[in-house]
């Protein structure tokens, strides 16, 4: 059985994290989602919408996902590897380069990604919403 792990918050879910996870499953039997949680989103001064719950909640009831675990630090991604049997890192491109030293322990793979949507674009979108709407 070939394990694939991506790794990020999946905050306000929408179709760009489906595709991703779509793909990612792809390359593999089984699909190991680690989010970040609420605590390892404020080291990174990042505010999730949903808790972290919510979003593992959310993540475990897509298909394509067979297990969702914990991002506590930027470090454990090694260790992840190593006791989750991984075969292939899947990242967006955005990340690219940026986990190549992970090579050493399984297949490193950037995928492009989904054009015209990101949660920051949805979070600037609904500001203005907002502002509009006074």
């Amino acid at each position: 059985m070939k394990k694939v792990i991506t790794y990020g918050t999946f905050d306000l879910l929408h179709w760009g994290h489906i595709n991703l996870l779509k793909r990612a499953k792809a390359l593999g039997d089984y699909l190991v989602v680690a989010i970040s949680t609420d605590e390892f989103n404020d080291l990174k001064n990042k505010k999730a919408y949903h808790s972290f719950e919510n979003r593992k909640m959310i993540l475990e009831a897509i298909r394509y996902v067979d297990e969702v675990i914990p991002e506590d630090t930027w470090e454990q991604k090694k260790d992840d590897i190593i006791r989750e049997g991984i075969d292939i890192f899947v990242m967006g491109d955005d990340w690219e380069g940026k986990f190549d030293e992970l090579a050493e322990y399984c297949d490193v793979v950037y995928l492009p990604r989904t054009i015209g949507i990101s949660t920051s674009m949805i979070k600037k979108d609904l500001t203005k919403v907002k502002v509009q709407n006074g």
